[in-house]
């Protein structure tokens, strides 16, 4: 197996861009929400519940950059595409599926 790092990098370049501004978008519907509360209980109901949903998005989007970041660290010091459990190559259909992959299929079982 031959990774092109080159390819590889680019990808996770632009999944970082795609968190990054996921988070931005986010974080300014939380902030700044578009349906403003009114007198309404169930209106406010319905405003807590998306703005819970929200919150929830934003972590799993930060968690996500978080895994990219790491990936691209991965590439600058030579350890991409390994397993971090067995130190053997990370399945090449594995990392085009999930490019901030860092076990093998055994290990991801």
């Amino acid at each position: 197996m031959s990774i092109d790092f080159d390819a590889a990098k680019q990808e996770l370049l632009k999944l970082k861009e795609e968190y990054e501004t996921r988070i931005d978008k986010i974080e300014d519907h939380i902030q700044h929400p578009q349906d403003s509360l009114n007198e309404h209980w169930e209106d406010q109901a319905i405003s807590y519940r998306q703005n819970d949903m929200r919150k929830n998005l934003l972590g799993e989007a930060r968690q996500s950059l978080i895994y990219v970041e790491n990936a691209l660290s991965r590439i600058e010091n030579g350890t991409y595409g390994e397993c971090e459990v067995c130190g053997e190559p990370i399945e090449e259909k594995r990392l085009e599926a999930v490019p901030y992959a860092t076990l093998c299929m055994k290990h991801a079982e």
